[in-house]
């Protein structure tokens, strides 16, 4: 560890401000992203535009991803508490704008707005907590960030559905503001900034490039069915010329965005790997499993989204168990232990049957989310204590980016298994999934016919969880290369 990360973690008088502050962060990134699809009904009744509904996500999504590595590089480069201002008010600004939109144009602009600050809440407070406490203790403390999302995903559709019920839409957007400021007060008042600075230039050229590349990747993956093949074609092939450059100009700038130490270290490549599959594994289960349990098994959106919740549960459980488990043990047993607690719970999907209780469903997303919790924390903590201080910035960023990236490539994967099994069983049926789903139109089919249609649409849901077993079994290869040791 640097002389500057070993006297950041020295201070610990007022880690546990910082901790909050953080945490604080976090759950304002957190519950976004609950909040906004409980009131969704809401604004589209009141704004209209509801074929443009998929955007109000996807373009928040798209520019909180590509933003992620630029504020982790611009982070080592500028200093942690700069950048993390930077975004925040950036995120605080556009939530606030949001509230103001007068029809959906306006608030998937302002929603881009909004996400282009979201990238650097989750990278800059996980480098943060890294800065100040010592490898010993940062499993732990991470722990005590996942856990943020396992409250977020309780709290954020009950506070979005009273606030909606009660008060107008906008309040879900301006409830993060005061949270938002109270976490930027604490960090101004006790995060102690590194005061080592030398000249940098920001690399324009590297940041347009990336920017392109994963646009391009991006709305080809998260819009491929409104868009149509001549599109997604398209918008690939300008990924792959755009990610080309992007390589070609990494090898010859003089401050890359990413650092060669980056792809020269197994840890490091290991990491943005595991979290890459995680991100892809965890699709299989958020996206298709509410569809299972309201399609197939008949059941309601509270009991898909209580089993979802059962997900959240045990990825901030088990991120704080790891901690205790590394320190006794090692990063590659404890990240192995984590990957066969994952393939465990995608094995367990595919016994799921038409007569199946949801409580099956939520025990199988509960060990689930602890197998993505234990290995997810594992991959961090090991690049975290591995990059030096002046990379880990970026070093964080990269693990959060590769999991957004794996979650836009596991929903088109598992999505395009989906529509082709679909198709193949179902060929006469113009979207049979939304036709179950759909309690009108489900009382309106033959009993025969709905037999036979459910049958055939959890045949097609079994397709997308092997392949999510597959994902997961790919991360118990990609475990083997984190270091054998223990946080020291």
């Amino acid at each position: 560890m640097s002389e500057d990360s070993q006297t950041m973690a020295s201070s610990v008088k007022s880690r546990h401000w910082i901790l909050i502050a953080s945490m604080l962060a976090m759950f304002m990134a957190a519950i976004e992203v609950t909040i906004v699809a409980t009131a969704m009904p809401t604004i589209i009744a009141e704004l209209g535009g509801f074929s443009q509904f998929g955007w109000v996500f996807s373009i928040y999504l798209l520019t909180q991803a590509v933003s992620v590595p630029i504020y982790g590089r611009l982070a080592d480069l500028w200093g942690r508490k700069r950048m993390f201002f930077i975004g925040t008010g950036l995120f605080l600004a556009g939530s606030v704008l949001c509230g103001f939109a007068t029809n959906m144009g306006w608030l998937i602009l302002f929603r881009a707005f909004q996400g282009l600050g979201a990238g650097a809440i989750m990278p800059l407070t996980s480098t943060i907590i890294a800065d100040v406490y010592p490898p010993k203790e940062r499993a732990g403390v991470q722990g005590w960030l996942s856990s943020v999302w396992g409250v977020a995903a309780i709290v954020g559709p009950l506070t979005g559905a009273w606030l909606v019920q009660h008060f107008n839409w906008a309040l879900i957007f301006w409830v993060n503001v005061p949270i938002g400021i109270v976490s930027m007060l604490l960090l101004a008042r006790f995060f102690p900034e590194s005061k080592q600075r030398s000249p940098h230039r920001l690399n324009l050229a590297g940041s347009g490039w990336l920017m392109l590349t994963v646009s391009a990747l991006l709305v080809a993956l998260l819009q491929a069915e409104a868009l149509g093949i001549a599109w997604v074609v398209g918008l690939l092939i300008l990924a792959l010329a755009a990610g080309a450059a992007l390589l070609r100009h990494e090898r010859r700038a003089s401050e890359p965005l990413f650092p060669l130490a980056i792809w020269r270290s197994r840890t490091l490549l290991a990491g943005n790997a595991g979290n890459l599959l995680i991100g892809a594994a965890m699709m299989g289960i958020s996206a298709f499993l509410p569809t299972w349990i309201q399609g197939v098994n008949g059941g309601t959106p509270l009991q898909a989204g209580s089993a979802l919740a059962m997900m959240s549960i045990g990825w901030p459980l088990a991120s704080t168990l790891s901690g205790r488990l590394m320190q006794r043990t090692s990063y590659r047993f404890t990240a192995l232990l984590g990957s066969l607690l994952l393939i465990l719970g995608t094995g367990l999907l595919l016994t799921l049957h038409r007569e199946s209780p949801v409580w099956h469903a939520g025990l199988f997303a509960f060990v689930i989310g602890t197998g993505m919790g234990m290995t997810s924390t594992t991959f961090l903590i090991a690049v975290q204590n591995t990059a030096d201080f002046a990379i880990r910035g970026i070093c964080t960023a990269s693990i959060m980016f590769s999991r957004m990236l794996g979650s836009a490539l596991g929903t088109a994967v598992m999505g395009a298994v989906l529509n082709y099994n679909l198709l193949l069983r179902l060929p006469h049926d113009s979207d049979p999934v939304q036709q179950v789903m759909s309690h009108s139109q489900r009382e309106q089919i033959d009993a025969d016919r709905l037999g036979i249609m459910l049958t055939e649409i959890a045949h097609s849901l079994h397709w997308v969880f092997a392949v999510s077993a597959v994902i997961a079994l790919l991360s118990l290869v990609v475990s083997r290369f984190v270091p054998a040791e223990t946080p020291h």
